[in-house]
């Protein structure tokens, strides 16, 4: 599939905004569609997400659904490899779902000048 011009910028945009989210913190595909001006775009960030597994410099295991559950994961190198990079940055795991998602919930629109 080849994206237009228009879908790689939204997806550079993503990317950017993926990678100003703190280590040990977490986003959502939601909070960054909102920031981006397009709210009823998150399926689409999520797209973006699963372009990004390739890229070292874009944190995708820090972005999950709504509620924390990590829904990307079938895109990373192995299915337990979302989990294990959350880990490894101090957030705590259970069934796919990060715990606590509300404590660590990264919100690009209040944590970042507009």
């Amino acid at each position: 599939m080849k994206l237009s011009e228009k879908n790689k910028d939204f997806f550079q945009d993503v990317f950017e905004v993926v990678k100003l989210v703190p280590e040990g913190r977490a986003t959502s595909y939601g909070a960054i569609a909102k920031y981006l001006g397009a709210p009823r775009s998150s399926r689409v960030v999520g797209w973006a997400m699963n372009a990004a597994h390739t890229r070292s410099d874009v944190p995708a295991h820090r972005v999950t659904n709504r509620i924390g559950l990590l829904t990307g994961k079938m895109h990373f190198a192995t299915p337990t490899q979302m989990k294990e990079l959350l880990e490894l940055e101090g957030i705590a795991v259970k069934k796919d779902k990060i715990v606590d998602f509300k404590k660590v919930f990264w919100d690009p629109t209040s944590e970042l000048a507009i």
